[in-house]
């Protein structure tokens, strides 16, 4: 059965998300860092009248992180919004989500965020579960 995923490219990969993680697109404007926050959270953002915590997604997933990208997916896990950051937005279109092929390596939190893949013109893309990529808030609340 099709679906709707909006594809992006994150960490110079093409990733197919689930529209069903997506509350909308944005461009981020100013920051603000946090104090003693997680390496992938970048810091707050206002956006239409509300707060949103920012998400490096590269840190998110073991890489270096403090990419440049000022675009993002507004994602809700657990009833708070998550701004999360993605180099290129490109495109939404329906796919049917399977299952990773047998023999994929993927490397780090590649693996634990991947859902499966979708083809597009003959090429796999890895879909994945943005929440995943949410640093785990009771780790964030019993900070020092």
């Amino acid at each position: 059965m099709e679906r709707l995923f909006l594809l992006a490219e994150l960490a110079g990969r093409t990733v197919a998300i689930d529209s069903d993680q997506v509350e909308s697109v944005v461009d981020i404007g100013e920051v603000t860092a946090v104090p003693r926050a997680a390496k992938s959270i970048r810091g707050l953002a206002a956006l239409r009248s509300r707060v949103v915590t920012v998400v490096d997604t590269e840190a998110a997933l073991g890489l270096n992180g403090c990419s440049l990208a000022r675009r993002a997916v507004i994602t809700r896990v657990d009833g708070h919004f998550y701004a999360m950051l993605v180099d290129v937005l490109e495109d939404v279109a329906p796919f049917e989500l399977r299952p990773l092929a047998s023999g994929v390596v993927l490397e780090g939190a590649w693996r634990n965020a991947a859902r499966g893949m979708v083809e597009r013109d003959g090429e796999p893309v890895l879909a994945i579960d943005l929440s995943v990529l949410v640093p785990n808030t009771d780790l964030l609340a019993c900070q020092d």
